[in-house]
């Protein structure tokens, strides 16, 4: 999609999905969150609002427009941009003269209406043109084209006005700098990116709740504006909008206020994205849906009670006067009873809802993550119950593997509770607008984790198989997905494209501290990675280096600025430092030219070939460089040699360093640094 005119940046937000359409109360209560938090545009892009698709020729009848005039009006009064888009791609004829003035026709209607912005989406539909069109123009692009430029002059050449050709991917997993500078170089213009990662109208079982992310903050000067389409259900947005303003604000002052609120980073984020982290962007979202959740939702103002308006009236009633905001006071009584019930203590304690909690938006947020991923809690829990299903066998075995088994069932036991204490208190929220758009997904991850559970128990010897997994006649919850689960489950290809691979995909690293016991194991990573690659001269006929000194251990690292990356194996990798390399570089001239002002310390990385995901050495060599800011050090270099091709192109790939030049130094070497 890419803007007609030349204008400033904004960011927008879109209501392109299929489903119900959001009510006019809950699209105004959007503008009052677009203003708050500094999103400034609203497309109008409901695919079921027949007129705008289906039925787009047809002008609105008295009552439709008055509600969009209304809605128009409230956006004005939050300063946020209406753009009115239309979709006639179903069944336009471009050729066809009268096609063209009919959606001229419908778009001056909307004009009357105070729209000033508009946008023509010709998304979803054929890919073929119909003859008579294939008779006028050489291509669908020359068609689009055509009626597009002839519908903005007619308009009057709007300051907004946005196209939206058919593209080849409908959800990005990732949006680089690179592509947004080669659609730039082809539109001769930065685009608006219309973006479907929150988007959930194609599966009906799933929900987003993850942050914005995957889009680094380097593309805000290269774009023009970002459109999110979001869930279909109104309220469980909000994660979904709140992150997108962030990274939206996405600066050096934005990072240096999240880090006061939130903590110091996490590791890798600095070194993923210097400006914007999804993760703190997650938690300040949850943080301030969790105030959503607690407040009582009721017509005409949020409701507060508290115990000082609560009386007893002569009826022996209880009475409270519930003050709402916008609204006089109005009384309501609530039968308490003549007196408290107190049970017994053999009967059964009263339930007590217990309030909902930031970590349960937390793990509500990694069950319902992101298209392309599960959230952290989500992935731990598929792993460890793939782990206990393929060691079933350790479970009433008398090894020292059946205590790993019990001792791994019972932290997926736990996990699988905390999962069920949150739906508890979900369903307790006063909120209940927000609860209604969750329930199903709710209802459906809590039974599916307890079917888990209920296996995972089996395999452990506790108990009788479960019913609703062993019996031949399971009651209907324990087979999920009605007839289009049914069909899935028969085709060849069934579970290829779980985000949880058989087994995993990506293998589970850790990464910590270094430890003196670990001297040697860096020491065997270290020499093993010196024998790649054929015909390398041996370490003593090569030039001396301050990282082969550190990592065969004849150097200690500096405190806290160590770190070791194990895998089922053992240590796979490390990254080691100093904060000062001078005193290191006493004996080689060559190497001291390297060390500045800018550049005092010194890193050393090397990850065994077995790691193919580079994910875990950018988030260790992320932690490290961390560590290092905390010191005082305004920058780092590394040595590489040439031969070390898949660790030059690893530092390389990070982003954030560059090649040093340092006269003098052996033809061999590679310098990179980076500041901080």
């Amino acid at each position: 999609m890419f803007i007609t005119s030349d204008i400033i940046w904004f960011y927008l937000l879109d209501a392109g999905f299929y489903g119900r359409p959001w009510t006019m109360e809950q699209r105004t209560e959007l503008f009052q969150r677009e203003q708050t938090w500094g999103l400034n545009t609203y497309l109008y892009a409901p695919k079921d609002d027949y007129k705008h698709r289906m039925y787009w020729r047809d002008l609105y009848s008295a009552q439709e427009a008055e509600q969009l005039i209304v809605l128009i009006s409230a956006a004005k009064r939050h300063n946020v941009e209406f753009i009115y888009a239309i979709s006639p791609g179903l069944d336009i004829t471009f050729s066809n003269p009268k096609e063209v003035a009919a959606l001229k026709r419908k778009l001056d209607q909307v004009k009357e209406f105070g729209c000033r912005s508009f946008s023509l989406l010709f998304d979803d539909i054929e890919t073929e043109m119909c003859p008579a069109d294939k008779q006028t123009f050489s291509s669908f692009a020359h068609a689009q084209v055509a009626i597009t430029n002839e519908v903005y002059q007619h308009l009057g050449e709007p300051e907004t006005f946005l196209f939206c050709p058919t593209g080849p991917k409908v959800v990005s997993h990732k949006i680089s700098v690179e592509s947004i500078e080669e659609v730039s170089s082809v539109l001769k213009r930065a685009p608006v990116i219309w973006d479907n990662i929150h988007a959930n109208d194609y599966d009906p079982q799933r929900l987003f709740l993850g942050p914005y992310k995957d889009r680094p903050s380097e593309l805000i000067p290269k774009l023009r504006g970002v459109l999110t389409n979001p869930n279909c259900e109104f309220y469980p947005n909000f994660v979904a909008i709140h992150t997108l303003a962030t990274w939206c604000k996405a600066t050096a002052d934005l990072t240096v206020s999240v880090l006061i609120r939130l903590g110091p980073p996490s590791p890798g984020d600095e070194e993923e994205d210097p400006c914007y982290s999804p993760q703190k962007a997650l938690t300040l979202a949850l943080t301030d849906w969790l105030q959503e959740f607690l407040s009582t939702d009721q017509p005409g103002g949020k409701l507060e009670v508290t115990s000082s308006m609560i009386s007893k009236g002569s009826n022996g009633k209880f009475m409270c006067r519930l003050k709402k905001e916008a609204s006089d006071e109005e009384p309501m009584q609530t039968d308490m009873g003549e007196s408290s019930y107190v049970p017994g203590p053999d009967e059964n304690p009263l339930y007590t809802a217990e309030p909902l909690t930031l970590d349960d938006l937390k793990l509500l947020s990694d069950l319902f993550y992101l298209p392309y991923e599960h959230g952290p809690t989500a992935r731990t829990m598929l792993r460890e119950l793939d782990w206990l299903k393929n060691h079933s066998q350790a479970a009433t075995s008398e090894t020292d593997k059946s205590a790993e088994w019990c001792s791994r069932a019972q932290r997926f036991d736990d996990m699988c509770d905390a999962v069920v204490q949150m739906f508890n208190r979900l369903s307790n929220a006063p909120n209940r607008r927000i609860l209604y758009d969750l329930y199903n997904y709710i209802c459906d991850i809590k039974s599916g984790v307890g079917l888990a559970r209920a296996y995972v128990k089996t395999l452990g010897g506790q108990g009788q198989p479960a019913a609703q997994l062993m019996n031949d006649d399971p009651e209907p919850w324990g087979f999920r997905g009605g007839l289009s689960g049914e069909f899935q489950r028969m085709l060849p290809g069934h579970g290829n494209r779980d985000l949880f691979k058989h087994p995993p995909m990506t293998t589970v690293y850790c990464i910590r501290p270094y430890c003196p016991e670990d001297k040697v194991e860096v020491q065997r990573v270290f020499t093993e990675m010196q024998r790649t690659g054929e015909g390398r001269a041996p370490r003593t006929a090569q030039p001396p280096l301050i990282c082969d000194s550190l990592s065969a251990g004849d150097i200690s690292p500096s405190p806290q600025c160590a770190l070791v990356m194990e895998d089922d194996a053992g240590i796979c990798g490390y990254a080691l430092a100093l904060t000062d390399a001078t005193p290191a570089a006493a004996k080689t001239q060559v190497i001291k030219k390297l060390i500045s002002e800018e550049f005092p310390s010194l890193v050393t990385s090397q990850v065994l070939p077995r790691v193919t995901d580079p994910s875990p050495a950018k988030r260790m060599i992320g932690w490290l460089l961390s560590s290092i800011k905390s010191s005082g050090s305004r920058g780092v270099f590394c040595e590489l040699r040439q031969g070390d091709r898949r660790m030059l192109d690893f530092y390389s790939k990070l982003g954030s360093f560059k090649t040093i030049q340092v006269s003098g130094l052996p033809q061999d070497i590679v310098a990179m640094g980076r500041t901080l």
